[in-house]
């Protein structure tokens, strides 16, 4: 199995949590964001959509990281990122789902670009705008967990909620959002940070991240 991604890619990142999860081996081939390389026709011409991560697995080139998540946990059983009931899933499907929807699509790196180019936003109305969305979508799910009485994880262990929601609050951070009035948030990021799972999988982690290539060069 090979994982395309980029260390600071929120949906490669989910990926990389999955995967670990679960305790499947991949080779982890890294993809340029900032350079493009996503769209030079080595790599588009696999991946239509021009994007990471792409999943190479069973002889496919497997593009979109919620659907690349359903079928890791339909091919693979073990460790399953689903709970058993019908119910609990659908309860990690509404959380995990209303971040990809309603987060991913107007804070991901094409768009931030397009706010500033051609539309003339700076730094700071890019940030305000990413802040905005951020709170119209994280608050809703805190107060949800505040619902269902959420602990360290939302069912007994992290699962698919999870490897969705701890990739959003590292660029939650990396935006200096607010998450004070969100300590069930801050819970369950926190536990699932502490398993080496989750930090195997963290963008600090990652051979592409430029400063682990600093420190090689030291």
């Amino acid at each position: 199995m090979i994982l395309y991604g980029f260390y600071r890619s929120s949906t490669s990142y989910r990926l990389r949590c999955a995967l670990a999860l679960k305790g499947i081996e991949y080779e982890y081939r890294p993809v340029n964001l900032f350079e493009g390389e996503q769209k030079g026709e080595a790599f588009s011409s696999r991946n239509p959509f021009a994007g990471v991560p792409m999943l190479v697995a069973d002889g496919r080139d497997r593009a979109q990281s919620m659907a690349q998540l359903e079928w890791l946990d339909e091919a693979y059983r073990e460790r399953p990122l689903l709970p058993a009931g019908i119910e609990d899933r659908y309860t990690a499907r509404e959380l995990a789902y209303a971040i990809a929807t309603e987060l991913h699509a107007p804070l991901n790196m094409p768009v931030l670009k397009y706010l500033k180019d051609p539309l003339g936003h700076d730094q700071d109305g890019v940030d305000t705008w990413y802040r905005h969305w951020l709170g119209r979508t994280l608050r809703p799910i805190e107060r949800r967990l505040d619902q269902l009485g959420t602990g360290d994880f939302l069912f007994d262990r992290p699962g698919f909620f999870e490897v969705v929601l701890v990739p959003q609050i590292y660029n939650a951070r990396r935006f200096a959002f607010d998450l004070a009035e969100m300590p069930r948030i801050r819970r369950i990021e926190s536990a699932c940070l502490a398993l080496p799972e989750f930090r195997r999988a963290h963008p600090d982690a990652q051979p592409d991240n430029p400063e682990n290539k600093k420190e090689e060069m030291s």
